[in-house]
């Protein structure tokens, strides 16, 4: 049988948005251990292919005047909205994921990568910080930004950030399918 407490922890993995936090700075230990549960995740031939740039208070900065660069058609309002989930994230992850074409398909690496990522969301969890995956269109074009080998891509940035658990809206599961609509006993 499988621990309810797992099952509980799995089923309140929620996203929360960057509009959502409070702007308060994670301290250094939390990120670490954050990170320590995403490594864990399970990888086809051991390969691990994920790579987690993380930018902070000091580096977030340079990574939106980036964005900025390579997307010089923003207009005012989105470059305020990207502002703000920037100001309000106590950090931003550049999700990335390392090759090993002689080893692995790719959609393998890439499946890896996503584990890595759920193990980091649920692990927010029961805590006062949150998380979003968000996979803009510019992600692939900050390859040299992000100082990426030819091997290495870039599949989205994780907003991480801190937030009055007592404020957050509860999950809402209504619109998810029911599971017996995804299954099919054979």
């Amino acid at each position: 049988m499988i621990k309810n407490e797992i099952s509980r922890i799995i089923q309140a993995r929620q996203s929360i948005y960057p509009t959502q936090f409070n702007g308060n700075i994670i301290d250094k230990a939390t990120i670490q251990q954050l990170f320590a549960n995403a490594h864990c995740a399970p990888s086809h031939k051991l390969t691990q292919p994920w790579l987690f740039k993380i930018f902070d208070t000091t580096s977030k900065q340079d990574l939106l005047e980036e964005i900025y660069r390579i997307n010089p058609h923003y207009d005012d309002t989105i470059k305020s909205r990207l502002q703000l989930k920037f100001d309000k994230s106590s950090h931003v992850i550049c999700i990335c994921m390392k090759r090993h074409e002689d080893k692995l398909p790719e959609w393998e690496e890439i499946a890896a990568t996503a584990m890595a990522v759920q193990n980091l969301w649920i692990s927010c969890v029961d805590s006062n910080v949150g998380g979003y995956w968000s996979s803009p269109r510019f992600s692939e074009h900050l390859h040299s930004f992000l100082k990426l080998e030819n091997d290495e891509r870039c599949l989205g940035f994780f907003y991480l950030g801190s937030y009055d658990a007592s404020q957050a809206p509860k999950r809402d599961t209504s619109r998810r399918a029911t599971v017996e609509s995804k299954i099919e006993w054979i």
